[in-house]
């Protein structure tokens, strides 16, 4: 130790609410990220403010919610109560202050306790907040959390509620962008967790009628559900179930007090014992349970007084106890399943009926598949102890595994030169690499079977831990690391390919990513820039001048480690791989690898053509 070092008053410093917000963010929204995958910052910022207007409805008051998004800025207008016009700034700049602290005034709500807004305030260069009640209105405006404007309250003839408008700081959040699709899910969740409520985005309207029932309707294609969704509704929980007739794994989509847990938690685990409990009960057989469950697609909603959650996102729930007079979140789940299954499936012949056919074919199609399947475990045992193809990262080991799905990475690349590249630079706790040998297997119309029977599809499951259920998955991000030719995007396509057919829900749930690295490095003895794209080339010639080293990327491993490390740090640009609502997955599957070759050609050659005269 450094004996001169001193341990005074004068190293004491306490920060302000603002400045500990803005110097811990991850204290309070999470991650950060540029807004390419669904949890990251700006979407939280979103969600907090959102949370309060919910809290509203839920509360009787005001039924519909306006959202414009422009850009960066983003403004959020309901009908609800208003702040208390002389609490205006108090709410949004005070820690410890908010309605959510008076039990009396909000119950089993989904705002973070007063903190919410204070976050969004701290954490936008720009934000506003305008409150209307009582033929009056007051607004504040602050900076980077600075009061800049403290405006006199003055009368309104506006209908009461309250406005927020906030830019996020692009000092803390680097080159972000809202991406719609993402804000589209998040509140189509809203409304099928709040049947009534009506929000719009840019003028779209969003409703719900039947809640869960809703989601799952959204979610699936009718030709491919086994039977009728299930819909249950008690007090403090609702539920939908049905079966797919051709998805292979356990799909779920759970809340609690309205946020979307995407990491389960105690009120899933629940669900899903519940479950395979009721339905060997009711046909009287012990069925294994990854029978009942396979090929399962589901909604929970619970609400619960004081939940704990395990993170301060709130993706996972830790809570043991319902609240109130309720008994445990596990038995309150079996206890409602029990009873309300177990009747509906007396009352409906047909579908109990289909759901025994396909727990048979499920038990006939495992028992087919077990020698394979132990096979197959051995050998990537064998493969993750004595070969290099999952070069893993340290965040699964010691304290760092409990937040190991939120930030967790694994790349997938090809070829020794690529992963040699990204092992080099990659940050060894949070960033893992797994290593293809050629391109994979075009695995549409296969069965199952192929995973286990294919070993690098077989070493790929295994890393990403992903057999049995999501819930185990071992990364939170999937990404695609490959070469920007066209063999790199047709190994693109091969894996998006397996994802689809096999494990969709992990695409559904912003899981895989396709990375986008330079095209070209463009330098001179002073500066250097990478760019993505021809637009960017001819911007950074013009601005170096003169006659700059050009030099054209032709694959992953032209980078060196050096230089690849900016371009998986902080820095890093991710393409989210999104399905489009208006094609089912067996469409567009069926288009892109199927045997239609005339249709495809003639895709390919109009759609050429159409870029040949944009280039023009």
């Amino acid at each position: 130790m450094d004996n001169n070092s001193q341990y005074t008053e004068e190293n004491i410093r306490s920060l302000d609410w603002k400045e500990h917000i803005r110097m811990r963010p991850g204290m309070y929204i999470g991650k950060l990220g540029d807004g390419s995958s669904p949890d990251d910052g700006i979407y939280i910022l979103l969600k907090e403010v959102l949370d309060n207007s919910i809290d509203e409805y839920v509360m009787g008051a005001g039924k519909i919610i306006e959202i414009l998004i422009e850009e960066n800025k983003v403004k959020v207008r309901d009908y609800g109560r208003g702040i208390p016009l002389g609490k205006v700034v108090d709410v949004v700049s005070k820690m410890n202050t908010g309605g959510k602290y008076d039990s009396r005034a909000f119950k089993k709500s989904v705002g973070l306790n007063g903190v919410g807004t204070k976050a969004v305030n701290a954490l936008s260069s720009h934000f506003k907040v305008s409150s209307h009640r009582d033929n009056n209105m007051k607004s504040a405006i602050f900076e980077q959390g600075e009061l800049v404007d403290d405006s006199k309250e003055m009368p309104s003839s506006k209908r009461k509620g309250t406005l927020v408008e906030f830019v996020p700081d692009s000092v803390i959040f680097k080159h972000y962008k809202y991406r719609i699709e993402y804000v589209e899910k998040m509140l189509r969740n809203y409304v099928y967790l709040n049947p009534g409520l009506t929000i719009t985005l840019n003028g779209e309207k969003f409703y719900s009628e039947n809640g869960l029932k809703d989601l799952l309707e959204d979610q699936s294609n009718d030709s491919d559900l086994l039977y009728p969704i299930i819909h249950l509704k008690g007090d403090d929980i609702e539920v939908a179930v049905t079966h797919s007739k051709t998805q292979y794994s356990e799909e779920y989509h759970s809340f609690v007090n309205g946020q979307n847990t995407t990491q389960g938690g105690t009120h899933q685990s629940a669900f899903r014992e519940a479950i395979v409990k009721t339905i060997r009960e009711f046909f009287g057989k012990n069925y294994d349970a990854s029978d009942v469950r396979k090929s399962i697609i589901s909604a929970i909603s619970i609400k619960v007084t004081e939940p704990i959650f395990e993170s301060q996102t709130k993706t996972k729930l830790g809570s043991t106890e319902m609240g109130g007079e309720f008994p445990t979140v596990r038995s309150y789940i079996n206890d409602f399943l029990t009873t309300q299954l177990d009747n509906y499936l007396h009352k409906n012949s047909d579908t109990a009926a289909a759901l025994q056919r396909k727990i048979m074919q499920a038990e006939r199609e495992r028992k087919e598949l077990s020698g394979i399947r132990k096979l197959a475990r051995e050998s990537a045992k064998k493969a993750s102890l004595h070969n290099k193809k999952l070069r893993d990262c340290r965040v699964h080991l010691g304290d760092l595994k409990k937040d190991r799905r939120l930030d967790s990475t694994v790349f997938i690349t090809e070829g020794d030169s690529a992963s040699g590249s990204i092992t080099k630079s990659r940050d060894v706790n949070t960033q893992a690499v797994f290593s293809l040998r050629g391109k994979p297997l075009n695995t549409y119309g296969m069965t199952k079977k192929i995973v286990y029977q294919n070993e690098e599809f077989n070493l790929l499951q295994a890393a990403l831990n992903i057999e049995e259920s999501m819930e185990d998955l071992r990364y939170n991000n999937i990404v695609i690391a490959t070469d920007a030719d066209v063999d790199g995007m047709h190994i693109r396509l091969l894996l998006i390919t397996f994802f689809l057919q096999f494990f969709p829900e992990l695409i559904k749930e912003g899981h895989l990513y396709i990375l986008q690295t330079p095209l070209f490095r463009v330098r001179n003895k002073k500066e250097t820039f990478y760019c993505y794209s021809e637009k960017e080339k001819i911007k950074a010639i013009n601005k170096l001048g003169g006659q700059p080293e050009i030099t054209r990327f032709k694959g992953l491993g032209e980078i060196s480690p050096d230089e690849f490390k900016f371009f998986i740090g902080e820095d890093i640009r991710l393409d989210p791989v999104m399905l489009d609502r208006s094609v089912t997955s067996e469409e567009l599957l069926g288009f892109y690898m199927g045997k239609n070759t005339q249709e495809r050609q003639k895709f390919i050659i109009d759609n050429l053509k159409v870029e040949l005269d944009t280039v023009e």
